[in-house]
């Protein structure tokens, strides 16, 4: 067929297309801009999905009103979840709020968790906050997490070299002691189709109190909201109107998922000292769940082990650059409904193999699980073995002579749960006790000990931190007392027979405890120490020793009603 050059139409076909064009430029531009802000908080290494999982109500029809354990997590699914997230807003930023590691599962710890760095940034991670775990080993190595490095002790374990973390930790209030510097950046600006927005990473003020000291000898843990507040300025001094915290403190609320009925502990009164400023708070620490108003502003908290994904949507003005309405939902991570990220399950599985000969080693059989939950007067099954296991250990002569062992309940970081015949492997105990603590014998006396115990309780809403005590040790508690007063006077006893205040007793504890942690500074006043062998071993022995072992009863610790 003959073409046939029509160069009227050609002119009219470029008039239109002209046409549209300037009517496309002449398209109104939203108000806004939107954001959506992906949120994780206290995976603690759970590279696979956790043993327990997230409470959820509405999953049964028949009682909507009441919350069923869903099983969620695991890093191949929590990759997924982010992914389909991001596809739907092009401007998108992916946090965590601390403790991304540490207190991890063996999987992990066993290569100092760069497994769970590497997952990270497999899945994308922007920004995080610096919990308190990330300090258990101490500050050089979170540095060397952050930057890269093969550990200085034992190399580069995985067979490849270690790059480090992708993404970048913020510390805004922890600082050198002696130069008044950051240990890391304070706060990073990332910009949404023009407009700036802040986020700024917050440490737990109270790390010094919950890690090693040598660790972190010479840092200082500033006030979270007066980190914030003197940071606003600066900030507005470089155009940015939207300020994101994420801060590794929270609270404790008594709803479900994406509830906050009577929200209490640390993080109200954070947030109600912030300047006005602060539009969004992204918490964590307390293992729970919620998205609130606190204040006026939007918090959230995506529970632990990576079983939430918290899907924040911010709209923010472009004439202002401050976020006029923002958004949250707490996603659970199902394995029903997003699928197995393939790189993730190929990193899992390279670390499994570099870790069966250890991890699925059996130990000895239980014969019934070991929960870690509490009863109402504070005492839990998993830590009452604890503290029995150290006793056990510890009570020959030349092991330390001991009487009475005392764990914190910090430190009992999983159930033990039987296997196939009721078997256990290291991989299990070591879930148990991921910080390879050392026991230590001390002498305290009958009064030393009776203000240990009156420093499990703290005031202002705070959980109270309940020692875990060995079998023959028994007190009672009223919680209608003040602080100070709530130990029952003349409960205090020792196989059945009570304490003497004057008289001197052997103790086993951790050297966590021992320095003072956990707020328990009454163990910093103990004489005579003798350092025993590491608390996971220990574990081992004991229930080598003692096949098919089960929960004792609940009668060392009494809640007076």
């Amino acid at each position: 067929m003959t073409s046939v050059f029509r160069p009227a139409a050609v002119c009219s076909a470029i008039l239109s297309a002209l046409l549209l064009s300037s009517c496309a430029s002449q398209a109104p531009v939203s108000d806004t801009v939107s954001v959506k802000v992906l949120a994780i908080n206290d995976l603690h290494g759970n590279l696979k999905t956790p043993g327990k999982g997230v409470k959820v109500k509405g999953e049964d029809p028949a009682q909507p009103d009441v919350a069923v354990e869903v099983q969620a997590g695991g890093v191949e699914y929590i990759h997924t979840a982010v992914a389909e997230l991001k596809s739907k807003n092009p401007n998108h930023v992916f946090v965590a709020a601390g403790d991304l590691i540490g207190a991890s599962p063996l999987l992990s710890a066993l290569f100092h968790d760069e497994p769970t760095i590497e997952s990270l940034n497999l899945m994308g991670l922007d920004l995080a906050a610096v919990g308190n775990h990330e300090f258990d080993h101490g500050l050089v190595e979170l540095l060397r997490k952050q930057n890269g490095g093969c550990h200085p002790e034992t190399g580069c374990t995985s067979g490849q070299p270690f790059t480090g973390a992708k993404f970048q930790y913020l510390a805004a209030s922890t600082r050198y002691a002696d130069s008044g510097k950051t240990v890391l950046p304070a706060y990073q600006i990332k910009e949404f189709d023009g407009v700036p927005v802040a986020f700024i990473g917050l440490t737990l003020e109270g790390t010094s109190k919950v890690v090693s000291a040598t660790g972190i000898a010479g840092l200082t843990f500033a006030d979270e909201a007066e980190t914030v507040n003197a940071l606003v300025p600066e900030l507005k001094a470089k155009g940015v109107e939207a300020i994101v915290v994420l801060i590794h403190e929270g609270g404790t609320p008594v709803g479900s998922i994406n509830e906050c009925p009577g929200i209490s502990g640390p993080i109200v009164q954070i947030v109600k000292q912030l300047d006005k400023a602060i539009d969004l708070i992204v918490s964590g620490h307390t293992h729970e769940a919620y998205t609130c108003e606190i204040d006026g502003r939007l918090v959230t908290s995506g529970h632990r082990y990576g079983t939430l994904v918290t899907e924040i949507d911010l709209q923010l003005s472009r004439q202002s650059g401050d976020v006029v309405s923002s958004s949250a939902n707490n996603l659970v991570v199902r394995h029903s409904q997003f699928k197995a990220e393939p790189k993730q399950t190929a990193l899992i599985a390279r670390y499994e193999a570099l870790s069966a000969p250890l991890a699925n080693r059996v130990v000895s059989t239980i014969g019934a699980e070991f929960s870690r939950e509490l009863d109402e007067s504070g005492a839990s099954a998993m830590g009452q073995l604890l503290a029995d296991a150290h006793l056990a250990a510890t009570t020959a002569a030349d092991k330390g002579a001991a009487v009475i062992a005392l764990t914190n309940f910090g430190g009992v970081r999983a159930a033990l749960q039987p296997g196939q015949n009721g078997q256990i492997t290291f991989g299990d105990i070591y879930a148990v006790q991921p910080f390879s603590n050392n026991l230590v014998t001390v002498s305290l006396t009958g009064d030393q000990l009776r203000r240990i115990l009156e420093q499990q309780f703290h005031p202002n809403g705070q959980e109270y931190e309940m020692l875990q005590v060995s079998q023959g040790f028994s007190y009672q508690w009223d919680d209608r007392k003040p602080l100070g007063q709530k130990i029952v006077p003349g409960s205090i006893k020792l196989n059945g027979q009570p304490l003497q205040m004057a008289q001197s007793y052997r103790v086993t504890i951790n050297n966590f405890v021992a320095s003072g942690a956990d707020g328990f500074t009454v163990f910093t006043e103990a004489t005579n120490p003798l350092t025993g062998g590491l608390d996971v071993d220990v574990l081992e022995q004991y229930l080598t020793a003692h096949p098919g072992i089960k929960p004792a009863a609940f009668d060392r610790v009494q809640k007076v009603q």
